[in-house]
């Protein structure tokens, strides 16, 4: 038996677009709870992200760099063909609301049905982030509003950038 197969060995998938105080809320408690913990950067190809996969990966890998077994990487395709090839036995899902839980709880019963040995845990996310997303911190920022209480302090700066230089940078136009 290799040494790999007495970790415990968990998988956090997400697009990370970017990477929220939410999100890595739930990676450092995660990384409490495994050995090695493994922050999966969907790359989704009916999504346009505002950042590539290498960058998303840059940023969580910066903002996680205090936590030693925490690795990142990107995937494409199913998040359990992820976890397996990870060797890894649980799937991380963060929930905000009650909303949240009808469309995991499908998504973990399916993932088990096609990978039994691979179960999903949810962690519920502190309150102070229950209302946070990614979409909504690219969206403040797009309206040039203050994201530092949404994003790790690294973060902002590569987002307004990103911003800036995107069509429309952040422009509000004055209604008349």
């Amino acid at each position: 038996m290799s040494s790999e197969e007495n970790l415990r060995i968990g998988v956090y998938p997400g697009s990370f677009d970017p990477i929220t105080r939410g999100h890595l809320d739930i990676i450092e408690r995660s990384s409490r709870i495994f050995d090695r913990l493994v922050v999966g950067v969907l790359i989704n190809s009916a999504k346009k992200p505002l950042f590539s996969a290498d960058e998303r990966v840059k940023m969580i890998q910066s903002v996680t760099r205090h936590l030693p077994n925490v690795e990142v990487r990107f995937f494409d395709g199913l998040t359990v063909d992820f976890a397996q090839s990870e060797h890894a036995h649980v799937i991380v899902r963060g929930l905000r609301a009650v909303t949240d839980f009808e469309y995991e709880l499908q998504m973990a019963q399916m993932n088990y049905t096609m990978r039994p040995g691979i179960d999903t845990i949810f962690l519920t996310t502190d309150l102070r982030y229950a209302y946070l997303s990614s979409s909504i911190v690219r969206e403040v920022a797009q309206y040039g509003g203050d994201i530092s209480r949404f994003v790790p302090e690294e973060i902002v700066p590569l987002v307004k950038q990103k911003i800036r230089d995107s069509d429309g940078g952040g422009q509000t136009q004055e209604v008349r």
